[in-house]
């Protein structure tokens, strides 16, 4: 598709837009910020009750990210960066929250955490996730090993999927279709493809939702090369959760999932296949039972991963399972205190040389109180119980004091918190360097901030964080893995800011500062920053501008083995929503790096340029 045609339809897709201006912006509605939060708790609080600045993604913003993967949107978020996020899809991916690596973040999926126990890092894959079956995400940041177990050292990415509808049967099909090219290609070929599929319903006790998404991307080489030859990226997710509600109490849900992608790289041979392929298989339950004041939760997921890979060194297979069990108990003592007692179990397994696990029995205990004059207290404990190291203790205390104002309140903040990592299974049980005398890595993390929500229309928050890690895993001399004595500090401020200076307008805004000492601190910006504007042009239309600073940061080159800073670089993206038939037909214009910004964010990778997505959501 040529160039002037995707301004063409811009043009048009503004200019309807404008032309119905005549509806009323007063029956616009003015976006509250009075939210309630969860990750923090596991209880439903209003937003001035919790000690956290918890990060809140939404379904609407969600929805007006379609074409984006999941890593792209939370990049966008204060506090994280995202590396690969920004390149061609399919590229590995590295999490860095809080100045912290990819094994510091837990990623949840209802209730369930999720990881690969066969991949060397353990980390959770987010080419994975399909974004068109996600209801809201929350990330709460910090140590909350308390509350979720390993790995929540640096922050926690808690997802939850789309409900079943009210209704005997509804659906939604949603598709796009756009370009994928560099700043140096500007070819406009259609190389981006995405598509999903939801039906959903609840007939009397019984409730269903099965979905389907797949999402293709060609046009760009995973490497940087002289000839931008396209690697191949395609992915496929199916969902099924089916649920009975056997009382007003009572309630049961099973579901089930298969993820697989396909994804081809560059490798030192270009004759070879270079073809990687994954999957993930889920299938889980969830339940709950209200009594009194307290209710009774189960969540449990057993999952299998398989990666296969085929390149220059031949063909290799990894696959891994684990089974997480989660089950606590809610109870509200006065309306005050807030109580959750738990257990959670989880085994990992995998194939090495032979089959090897471990187990983790770990039981916890969390107390919220709320009080009538403004002090809130979160805390928590919880005893790690680990198959081969033992014993491990991790606890949690976060005060917060609330002054009510003529129209909103201030919050004060602080939080001293720890958290674990337990070693993985190549660490532990690997044929190149296993040892299975290793200890868990130990972080601690202070936090002091202050949130102010000036009236409905204005919210300010900062947070400034400390945080600790020592033990963490390394290499002898002779590779073999080992308890690193080095400690690791790092450090910085967060800020956000929501605004909806009047009716139709909304600015969201967030700036960080981190700086990481005791290694190279590869790939963590010092500065970075995002502006969003979102406008409602009239009742059907809306638009949103956003910006992207992301700082100076140090990468390491491969060929020279040399750390080298990388430039500072700015994105800007554009996105226009119109309204075709009420609450039922949208369509949408999306256009990032629209100056486009030519930008190295890993050496020796693909970064996109200026490409655009054309689309529209149809509900039944």
């Amino acid at each position: 598709m040529k160039k002037n045609h995707f301004w063409l339809l811009a043009a048009l897709l503004a200019g309807k837009g404008l032309l119905a201006q005549n509806t009323q912006q007063d029956s616009l509605k003015v976006q509250q910020l009075d939210e309630v939060v969860v990750s923090d708790s596991k209880f439903e609080l209003k937003r001035e009750n919790s000690g956290k600045t918890v990060i809140q993604i939404t379904a609407k913003e969600l929805e007006r990210s379609q074409g984006k993967t999941v890593a792209e949107i939370i990049n966008t978020k204060s506090g994280i960066e995202i590396a690969g996020s920004r390149g061609r899809d399919g590229d590995v991916l590295g999490v860095y929250a809080r100045g912290g690596r990819g094994r510091q973040v837990l990623v949840i999926i209802d209730g369930v955490r999720v990881s690969d126990p066969s991949t060397f890092s353990q980390e959770y894959d987010l080419r994975l996730l399909s974004p068109t079956n996600i209801a809201s995400i929350e990330i709460i940041k910090g140590a909350a090993s308390t509350l979720y177990g390993t790995n929540a050292a640096t922050a926690v990415i808690n997802i939850t999927t789309k409900r079943s509808s009210k209704k005997d049967i509804s659906g939604s099909f949603s598709t796009s279709i756009g370009t994928n090219q560099t700043a140096e290609d500007q070819n406009y070929d259609l190389g981006n493809i995405s598509n999903a599929v939801n039906v959903n319903g609840t007939l009397n006790k019984f409730n269903y939702t099965v979905d389907f998404s797949n999402r293709y991307k060609s046009g760009l080489s995973a490497a940087v090369t002289p000839d931008n030859e396209e690697d191949v990226f395609s992915h496929y997710s199916t969902n099924v959760r089916l649920g009975y509600q056997f009382s007003k109490d009572f309630e049961v849900s099973v579901y089930g999932n298969q993820t697989k992608f396909s994804n081809e790289y560059d490798a030192s041979n270009a004759d070879a296949p270079n073809l990687g392929k994954n999957e993930q298989e889920r299938v889980g339950l969830s339940s709950s039972f209200t009594y009194g004041k307290g209710s009774l939760h189960l969540n449990t997921a057993l999952t299998d991963y398989e990666t296969n890979s085929k390149d220059t060194f031949g063909e290799s297979v990894s696959e891994g399972s684990n089974w997480v069990l989660d089950l606590y108990n809610k109870f509200v003592f006065g309306e005050q205190w807030h109580t959750i007692l738990g257990v959670n179990y989880i085994k990992d397994e995998a194939v090495f040389s032979e089959d090897v696990d471990f187990t983790i029995v770990d039981p916890y205990a969390n107390v919220v109180y709320v009080s009538d004059f403004g002090l809130n207290l979160n805390a928590g404990l919880r005893l790690n119980n680990h198959s081969e190291y033992g014993n491990h203790v991790v606890y949690n205390v976060n005060p917060s004091y609330v002054f009510q104002t003529s129209n909103g309140y201030v919050k004060l903040l602080g939080s001293y918190a720890t958290s674990y990592i337990t070693p993985n299974l190549t660490q532990l049980f690997g044929a190149f360097g296993g040892n299975p005398d290793l200890e868990p890595e130990e972080n601690r993390t202070i936090e002091g901030g202050l949130e102010f929500k000036v009236n409905d229309r204005l919210r300010l928050s900062t947070v400034y964080f400390d945080r600790n890690e020592k033990n963490a895993i390394g290499y002898d001399v002779n590779f073999r893995s080992i308890n690193i004595a080095d400690e690791i500090d790092a450090n910085g401020v967060e800020v956000e800011a929501v605004w909806f200076p009047f009716d139709a307008l909304t600015i969201d805004a967030n700036y960080t500062f981190t700086e990481r000492k005791g290694d190279n601190a590869i790939r963590i910006p010092k500065h970075k920053a995002n502006v969003t504007l979102g406008y409602q042009l009239c009742e059907k239309t809306n638009v949103s501008l956003s910006y992207a600073y992301t700082g100076q940061r140090f990468d390491t080159d491969f060929v020279s083995f040399m750390d080298v800073e990388l430039d500072s670089f700015s994105l800007v993206n554009l996105y226009l929503g119109h309204e075709l038939i009420s609450n039922k037909l949208n369509v949408f214009l999306a256009a990032d790096n629209l100056l486009n910004e030519d930008f190295t964010e890993i050496i020796g990778f693909t970064t996109r340029g200026r490409n655009f997505r054309l689309g529209l959501n149809l509900n039944l």
